[in-house]
């Protein structure tokens, strides 16, 4: 008998998808305080949440039987994916449920904002007649630029396109294929931003999307420009839009999510008229929400049997003990895919995977799943896991290749990941010593012994002495710690890659003060 928790409100159908199920005892227990989860949750074998819920570290130090967390919507935000999967706890979403919710709110959100909807409403009710001061504009032959072409962004350009809005988008993996199918021009972020009548965005907030949107780029949009955000806080910067509405530089936005949740609402931005707003809404529509809890609910029940995983954000599809067994080289290939991505330039083309002795005789499917997650995790516009990293790649145009042979290349297994670039090859490989001990053994054609790291600068290099002090002094003066230093060369004197591991990020202008070093020929910081 498998025991869940229902911590958060989910659709009555999806509840009933466990109560029906002769080997599920399902608990509903809604608004549980930290503390009070903390002490039943070592009972359950699995949790159902949705975003009120906060699964910490301490939440999951207390789950001894814990085997899955269902997340009956798209983000994981509340849950502590890294602890979870140190405890071996799958954690699974549903990625689905809610494009169609979401693109029809980003849809209503820009009709709304283009008629003045909301404050004329509330001017009506405040017994005004003001029908001049909330002349509106028509969509009609308007630019609606989209930031992000995953399954929402693509959702919200078919319903535009019934507007006859023209529509550009920014996606470095868009394919020709599928902007056209869906009518779509693809443009750099820049032509997007100078020509968008209307620009909304649908992508995940990472490092890279944070403040995407910034006081540089609103600078650089058109005068009058509608802004639309119904996918992550930050995306947008909040203070440069109050500054913005106000020069009048953006004729209006309309938000749907927020820098911190709940807002500050008495900040200086929920005074300004021109702004709509709704409180994380894009997911709350009674269709959707009986999508993603039916669909969380027959997710973990699989899970929990054993079968099939499905939408894991932290682990592949497979039998509990083939995981057990390839979970090292998984994490290895994910790591090698990350790097390699990281180190090189150009848009990739093909990723080709090869296993060589004695791991080319296991079921490698899931190593090129990890290596695949690995190389789009910092590039796609999208969340990536297991399940969506080959569909993600299609989309993109990405081939993926794999080849095994039993010859060993002197380790008894070795993984080699290389991507072929609009700017030539590169590759990575790597192997594992012992149970655990990963280690990266050549880079860019360069034998090494490298121990992955979170944080490591890479840098590449003619061969001439002094150049290790001038690299240690510069991060010495920022106060960053070398923890390890590797070299690798072919020959003397000539080009050479050096790989640091270090403590802490490096910032843009460390790393422009390192390029500019003489005989240094690049430098990249990788984080893992």
């Amino acid at each position: 008998m498998f025991k869940v928790l229902v911590a958060d409100p989910i659709a009555e159908e999806g509840v009933e998808v466990f109560r029906k199920e002769k080997d599920i005892q399902v608990d509903v227990k809604h608004k549980l305080k930290p503390e009070e989860l903390k002490a039943i949750i070592g009972d359950y074998d699995a949790l159902a949440v949705r975003s009120e819920t906060k699964v910490t570290t301490e939440i999951l130090d207390a789950a001894k039987k814990l085997k899955v967390i269902g997340r009956a919507g798209v983000g994981v935000d509340n849950v502590d994916v890294p602890a979870a999967s140190k405890k071996g706890v799958i954690v699974m979403n549903t990625p689905d449920g809610n494009t169609i919710s979401t693109a029809e709110h980003t849809l209503s959100m820009i009709m709304a904002l283009s008629r003045n909807i909301p404050q004329a409403d509330a001017s009506l009710r405040a017994k005004r007649w003001d029908r001049k001061k909330y002349m509106g504009v028509e969509l009609f032959g308007k630019v609606l630029g989209i930031v992000g072409t995953g399954r929402i962004g693509r959702e919200v350009a078919l319903r535009a396109k019934s507007f006859n809005m023209n529509i550009v988008a920014y996606d470095p993996y868009l394919s020709d294929e599928m902007a056209a199918k869906y009518e779509i021009e693809k443009v750099s972020l820049d032509r997007l931003i100078e020509t968008a009548d209307y620009i909304t965005v649908h992508t995940p907030l990472t490092a890279e999307t944070k403040h995407l949107l910034n006081e540089e780029r609103i600078e650089r949009m058109k005068q009058g420009v509608r802004l639309i955000n119904c996918a992550r806080g930050g995306i947008i910067k909040e203070s440069a839009l109050i500054a913005a509405i106000k020069s009048g530089k953006v004729a209006g936005a309309a938000l749907d999510v927020f820098e911190s949740e709940p807002p500050d609402l008495n900040s200086e931005l929920f005074t300004l008229e021109k702004v709509i707003f709704t409180p994380h809404l894009g997911a709350s529509t009674e269709e959707a929400q009986v999508s993603v809890s039916v669909a969380v609910a027959n997710q973990m029940i699989d899970a929990l049997r054993g079968g099939t995983v499905r939408n894991a954000v932290n682990i592949p599809a497979m039998p509990a003990e083939l995981l057990k067994q390839l979970k090292p080289y998984i994490e290895l290939s994910e790591v090698l895919g990350k790097l390699i991505a990281s180190l090189a330039s150009g848009s990739i083309k093909k990723v080709n995977i090869e296993y060589r002795g004695l791991i080319a005789d296991h079921n490698t499917a899931v190593l090129s799943l990890a290596v695949t997650k690995g190389v789009l995790s910092g590039l796609a516009n999208e969340s990536v896991n297991f399940v969506n990293a080959p569909i993600i790649a299609k989309d993109k145009n990405i081939i993926i290749t794999e080849a095994r042979t039993s010859e060993s290349s002197g380790y008894a297994s070795l993984v080699k990941v290389e991507l072929e670039t609009g700017s030539g090859n590169f590759s990575v490989a790597g192997t594992v010593f012992g149970r655990e001990n990963k280690r990266i053994v050549q880079l860019r054609g360069y034998d090494i012994d490298l121990e992955p790291a979170e944080m490591m600068l890479v840098i590449q290099n003619n061969d001439k002495p002094g150049l290790v002090g001038s690299i240690g002094s510069i991060l010495g003066a920022e106060g960053i710690n070398i923890a390890s230093l590797q070299m690798a060369r072919n020959a003397t004197g000539g080009v050479a890659t050096m790989v640091l591991t270090v403590d802490h990020t490096i910032n843009e202008d460390t790393l422009s003060r390192l390029a500019g070093l003489p005989n240094v020929k690049e430098v990249k910081f990788v984080k893992i």
